[in-house]
C-alpha cells in the first residue's frame, strides 16, 4: 500500500471503510461473548465525540479536564475505600499494572527486583518485567484457581519489590485471597497491587447486591495500588483504564518532567505523553450519571444471567463448568474442545478457547436471547 498522490471524496473513504470493517463483529452485532469490552454508553459516546481534542498530555492547556480528571481519581478512590488516592485515567490496564511495578521499583533499594504474582496473572506483567528488568516470580494456584498464599510467602526475599494478587482474574473470574496477601504484605513490609482490571467495576456492586466474594480494596493496609478499568464493565470508549495509588510517593516515583510543554513545565506519571482527555470526561460523566445504584443494577442483571448459564452448561452434555462462577464470567469445558470452538466460530461466535476452555463474558451488551441462541449452537455442535 502506498502513500496516495490524491486524496479521495470523503464518501468514497466512508464506503470503502463500512466495506473492510463489515468482516469485523460489533458488539451490537450480539455475537461477541468472550470479550472484556462492551458497547460504550450513548452518554460516553456523545462527551466522547464532543471532547476529541482534549489532550491531559499537556493539562495547563485544558485545565478544566485536568480538574475532571481529579474528581475521577476521587470518585474511583471512594469505589474502592480510599479517601484520597492519586493516579489517572491511562490507556487500559496493561499501562496501569506497568505503573505499579514501576512505583515498586523505583521506590526500592534493590539491584535485581523481583515481583512475586499468581500463574493466573495477566500478561502485561510481562511486558512490565521485561520492560523494567524485573523477573518474575511467578507463584502456584491452588485447585480452585485462586492464587496459593503459602507458595507466595515462601518465595518472598531480600529482592523482593511487591506482590500482585488478581481480583478478577482474565480465564476464569477468580479473586484471590486479597486479605490474606494483604496480611502477608504489612507483614514482610512489601506493597501490595491489585488487578482489579476487570473486578474493580463489578466487586463493588456485586458485594452489595450480597454476593459473597473477598474484600479486595483499600480497605486491606497492606493495599498500596489497585488497576481499574472504566472501559471494561464500566462502559466507557476505549481506552479508559485507571491506576489508583494509596500514597502521593508512588505517583512521584514515577514521574518525569516534561518542560517543554505548550500549557507550561509538567510532571507526568503516565506511560504515554499525548493521552485521551475525552475519556476521561466520559467516565465522569458515567459515574455521575449512572451513580452506584446503576451500575449495581447493570451488575445486578449480567450476574444473574451468568449463574443462570453455569446451570444450563451443567444439564449439557458434553460440557463442564470448570469452576462456579464468582464473577460474571463462566468458562466450561467440552469435548473434542478445539473442534467444538471452530465449528461455532463459523456460526460467528467471538469466543475463544486457547486456555483449555471456552469462556464467556457476561458484559452489558450480552442479553439473555444472545446466550439462549448460544447455548442452541454449542448443544447442536455438541
Amino acid at each position: 500500500m502506498k502513500f496516495p498522490k490524491k486524496g479521495l471524496p470523503q464518501e468514497t473513504i466512508l464506503k470503502e471503510l463500512e466495506e473492510v470493517t463489515s468482516r469485523d463483529l460489533s458488539f451490537s452485532s450480539g455475537r461477541i461473548l468472550g470479550s472484556m469490552c462492551t458497547m460504550p454508553h450513548e452518554l460516553a459516546i456523545k462527551v466522547f465525540c464532543r471532547y476529541i481534542d482534549r489532550n491531559l498530555g499537556d493539562p495547563g492547556l485544558h485545565p478544566g479536564t485536568r480538574k475532571i480528571e481529579e474528581e475521577v481519581i476521587g470518585m474511583l478512590s471512594d469505589l474502592l475505600h480510599l479517601e484520597r488516592g492519586y493516579g489517572h485515567i491511562v490507556s487500559g490496564g496493561t499501562e496501569a499494572n506497568i505503573l505499579a511495578v514501576r512505583a515498586f521499583r523505583n521506590l526500592s533499594d534493590t539491584e535485581k527486583p523481583e515481583l512475586i504474582l499468581p500463574k493466573s496473572a495477566h500478561f502485561s506483567f510481562i511486558k512490565a518485567g521485561e520492560m523494567l528488568g524485573v523477573k518474575l516470580v511467578w507463584a502456584e494456584l491452588k485447585p480452585d484457581y485462586t492464587v496459593d498464599v503459602k507458595d507466595v510467602e515462601a518465595k518472598i526475599n531480600d529482592n523482593t519489590i511487591g506482590i500482585v494478587g488478581i481480583a478478577g482474574t482474565t480465564g476464569l473470574g477468580v479473586v484471590d485471597d486479597i486479605p490474606a496477601l494483604s496480611d502477608l504484605a504489612q507483614d514482610y513490609g512489601i506493597p501490595l497491587h491489585v488487578d482489579a482490571a476487570f473486578g474493580g467495576f463489578v466487586i463493588p456492586f456485586a458485594k452489595a447486591l450480597g454476593y459473597e466474594i473477598p474484600d479486595f480494596d483499600f480497605k486491606l493496609r497492606g493495599v498500596k495500588s489497585i488497576t481499574i478499568d472504566p472501559h471494561k464493565m464500566g462502559m466507557a470508549p476505549i481506552p479508559a483504564g485507571g491506576i489508583i495509588f494509596r500514597r502521593k510517593k508512588y505517583l512521584k516515583a514515577i514521574s518525569v518532567l516534561a518542560p517543554y510543554l505548550a500549557g507550561g513545565k509538567v510532571w507526568q506519571a503516565t506511560i504515554t505523553g499525548t493521552r485521551p482527555g475525552a475519556s476521561v470526561l466520559a467516565v465522569w460523566a458515567l459515574i455521575k450519571h449512572l451513580g452506584f445504584e446503576g451500575y449495581m443494577e447493570i451488575v445486578d442483571r449480567v450476574m444473574k444471567l451468568s449463574r443462570w448459564f453455569a446451570e444450563e452448561i451443567k444439564k449439557t452434555p458434553n460440557a463442564w463448568l470448570v469452576r462456579e462462577p464468582v464473577l460474571n464470567i463462566v468458562s466450561f469445558k467440552t469435548k473434542n474442545l478445539h473442534g467444538v470452538e471452530r465449528k461455532l466460530k463459523e456460526k460467528g461466535w467471538g469466543i475463544s478457547a486457547h486456555r483449555g476452555y471456552i469462556r464467556i463474558v457476561f458484559m452489558p451488551h450480552v442479553t439473555r436471547g444472545m446466550i439462549e441462541e448460544f447455548l442452541k449452537d454449542l448443544r447442536e455442535v455438541l
